[in-house]
């Protein structure tokens, strides 16, 4: 029974991020010997305490010990992890597609799900992949940020994204948005509007035509020609399409194709005033760029449905439009409004802190862009409404820099304390436990310690390499693997230690020691503080070092 509890057990922590379902694993166990059911009390508590040994393991830990003793389970999951995207319709003439961030500020980790996926694509069927810069004029509340223009293809090349080099702005192709509304001005399906936006909204929800709309092509042309020509003030005018003010969608009537805005724009200042919404302006570049096939979520299907209605009236095919569901992740805010504030005010360090979750603080920290493009493909792409918890990326990014990562002891908070019956000891502890040709730490201990660790009375501890002790008394030298010692860390209060500091992810400092050897480290080196986590070092100064926090 031990046997068959354990090998599923290991299966469902690797399948897991790391942590075993009991009910899941009896379930299995059970499916696969339904005779263990007459010892069903027995299999509870094996399952019991296979899970508490399993559960404390690393999932590197978990996944070694199921290569060698159900290597094909491990193989099995690993068969399942590797998902491919599914086949896109009309694409074996060649694609082109596009990624189209609005410049509010950097791309953050919830951005990179469509920007991969259309990466994916294009490079599955050999394609091309532009990056346009939607910088057509920003709202109040959501302005354009100069940084944008520089940090967004920064994060892009960092997350390995191959797009064209020639990157294109909308704001340089205002004259041919100009064109293509007079297009539709003189087809009788365009008309500038001089009703207030309160009248507006009064108009589409009782499907009311206004008096505008009635105007003569001429006289449109002519209003459309002075909102160009900076001779209408802001607010006062529209340019509006003719979609039918008794379409069963009121928010499809009449919807606004142009607008006036005064402010000027990072690029190109004052000299455009009537700016194009998103529908319009891509429905002239889908077309004019040669883009194939559009990959974006399902709260822009009212702009996919306006898009479909201009090429029709312009006569244009249609590229393949594919609408994916929302993806959130759970356990972090993300929020670009509040970060560009924050990073404005100077209460974030940059575009770079680590609380705005941008491309350019997960880089900062230590994270692998191979481990995001791997959560985001095991997603793939759906229509449904995806939630992953921000665990699935520590998972995957862990997998890729533990083997890299050596291991020191960073004491937070230290408290120093004495232990009796000891002497002088030299040690050596091991860079990395499963690769000894990496080399060791060496340490110098006396009777006195640096620990985080709040000790009990009466229970028995081991500092990690080096003895057992409890109530302050040196106990053994020796491991004894069925002693319920607690493991814990530690530093010898003789050595000459290191001040540490550690950003947080939500922008808190953890301080403490660190041992001498964390000085060889130089900047951008990354490692893991045992029972800490992982941390890239990012300032070193005479005394001290500043890490960031990457997870655990």
């Amino acid at each position: 029974m031990k046997d068959i509890v354990l090998k599923y057990a290991l299966q469902n922590a690797v399948r897991h991020d790391g942590k075993a379902s009991a009910d899941a694993v009896i379930a299995k166990v059970l499916g696969t010997s339904p005779l263990l059911k007459s010892n069903i009390k027995e299999l509870q508590q094996e399952v019991s305490k296979a899970i508490n040994e399993i559960n404390s393991l690393t999932i590197e830990e978990q996944e070694k010990r199921l290569s060698q003793i159900a290597p094909e389970l491990l193989e099995e999951h690993k068969k399942d992890e590797t998902k491919t995207l599914p086949e896109l319709p009309d694409a074996n003439k060649g694609i082109v597609m596009r990624i189209a961030p609005f410049p509010s500020g950097a791309l953050h980790i919830g951005n990179a799900y469509t920007c991969i996926i259309n990466d994916e694509y294009s490079k599955k069927y050999n394609g091309k992949l532009l990056l346009i810069i939607d910088d057509t004029i920003g709202s109040d509340e959501k302005p354009i940020s100069k940084d944008a223009y520089k940090l967004i293809p920064e994060g892009l090349e960092w997350l390995g994204i191959k797009f064209e080099r020639s990157i294109i702005y909308k704001s340089d192709r205002l004259e041919i948005y100009y064109e293509y509304a007079k297009e539709l001005i003189s087809k009788n399906k365009a008309y500038v509007c001089f009703c207030n936006a309160e009248k507006l909204r009064e108009n589409r929800a009782k499907g009311i035509e206004c008096s505008c709309r009635n105007n003569p092509i001429e006289r449109n042309l002519k209003e459309f020609d002075r909102m160009i020509n900076k001779k209408c003030k802001e607010g006062s005018a529209v340019l509006r399409i003719k979609t039918g003010m008794q379409d069963p969608n009121p928010a499809f009537r009449d919807r606004v194709l142009f607008r006036i805005s005064e402010k000027s724009h990072p690029r190109v200042k004052k000299k455009y005033r009537a700016w194009p919404l998103l529908e319009f302006s891509w429905a002239v570049d889908d077309h004019l760029l040669g883009i194939t096939h559009v990959i974006r979520g399902k709260e822009l299907m009212i702009e996919s449905q306006m898009e479909k209605y201009i090429w029709d009236i312009l006569n244009w095919p249609s590229p393949v439009l594919i609408h994916s569901g929302l993806l959130q992740i759970e356990g972090i805010k993300i929020s670009k409004s509040k970060a560009r504030k924050e990073v404005e005010s100077g209460e974030y360090t940059g575009w770079d802190d680590p609380r705005t979750w941008s491309l350019q603080s997960l880089k900062r920290r230590g994270f692998e862009p191979e481990s995001i493009r791997k959560l985001f493909l095991s997603i793939g792409l759906t229509r449904a409404e995806i939630t992953v918890p921000i665990e699935s990326l520590h998972t995957e990014n862990r997998r890729i820099i533990d083997r890299k990562c050596s291991r020191y002891f960073f004491i937070e908070n230290p408290k120093k304390i004495k232990i009796t019956g000891t002497k002088k000891m030299k040690v050596e502890v091991p860079l990395h436990p499963d690769f000894s040709e990496r080399g060791h730490r060496k340490f110098s201990t006396t009777d006195e310690f640096y620990i985080s660790d709040n000790l009990e009375q009466g229970k028995t501890y081991r500092f990690m390499n080096l003895f057992n002790f409890k109530d302050n008394e040196f106990i053994s030298k020796e491991h004894d693997s069925n002693q319920s010692a607690k493991l814990i860390h530690w530093l010898p209060a003789s050595e000459n230690l290191v001040n540490i500091e550690v950003l947080m992810p939500d922008g808190t400092i953890k301080k403490g020691l660190g041992e001498k050897s964390l000085k060889k480290l130089k900047k951008g080196d990354q490692v893991q503080f045992i029972r800490f986590g992982f941390v890239k070092l990012d300032k070193k100064e005479k005394g001290s070092l500043t890490f960031w926090y990457t997870h655990n």
